[in-house]
């Protein structure tokens, strides 16, 4: 059985950095920057604790390749991507806890 995948978008307080990260559990991972389970990290360094987009995916081959994707993209182009998803650019950590598993 093949597992899916979602790629996701963190950002912090100010919305001034992004990270693009894939995963096969969009809760756990948000946890663990949340958390700063990893104190070396990117993320824990620029202390990107919000998620702002996320995609899901039925393979984690196709996040993989979506993440790639995006990563080459520039700024503006991201920002215009979550804008379209989350105008607001809220927090969307609270909404996918929600998820049933």
């Amino acid at each position: 059985m093949e597992r899916g995948g979602c790629i996701y978008i963190m950002t912090n307080y100010q919305r001034t950095t992004l990270y693009i990260g894939v995963t096969s559990d969009l809760r756990s991972r948000i946890y663990e920057h949340r958390e700063k389970v990893y104190p070396k990290s990117f993320t824990a360094k620029y202390n990107l604790t919000i998620c702002v987009y996320y995609e899901v995916y039925s393979t984690i081959e196709e996040a993989i390749d979506r993440e790639k994707q995006l990563k080459k993209w520039n700024r503006a182009k991201k920002d215009t991507l979550i804008d379209k998803f989350n105008k607001s650019w809220d927090d969307l950590t609270a909404i996918i806890n929600e998820w049933e598993d």
